[in-house]
């Protein structure tokens, strides 16, 4: 299993974003958390408020994933991780089930 992290302006470029990606069977499940990021830009540190996705995917997929995001998100550099992961077996089963 791996988690895509993926940092968004608003919730609802999150929620767009994770709508998207479960329509196209790239995630089983997404969570959408407000956070606080502070990060240099532009020869400025920054402090925002944005919201993550944590999705819920396979390594086939990430790729797929990641091209997606990149097509609805509004960042000139989007933040896009994999994350590798373990799961208990039945919700690995799950997850698999759900993905293309």
């Amino acid at each position: 299993m791996a988690l895509a992290y993926i940092t968004c302006k608003d919730k609802k470029e999150a929620e767009k974003i994770s709508i998207r990606l479960l329509k196209k069977r790239l995630i089983a499940c997404a969570n959408i958390f407000p956070i606080k990021s502070m990060y240099w830009w532009e020869g400025k540190i920054v402090n925002d408020n944005e919201h993550v996705i944590i999705a819920k995917t396979n390594e086939k997929n990430f790729k797929k994933l990641e091209n997606e995001a990149r097509k609805l998100h509004s960042y000139q550099i989007p933040c896009i991780l994999k994350i590798n992961a373990n799961a208990n077996k039945d919700y690995d089963e799950w997850a698999n089930k759900e993905l293309n």
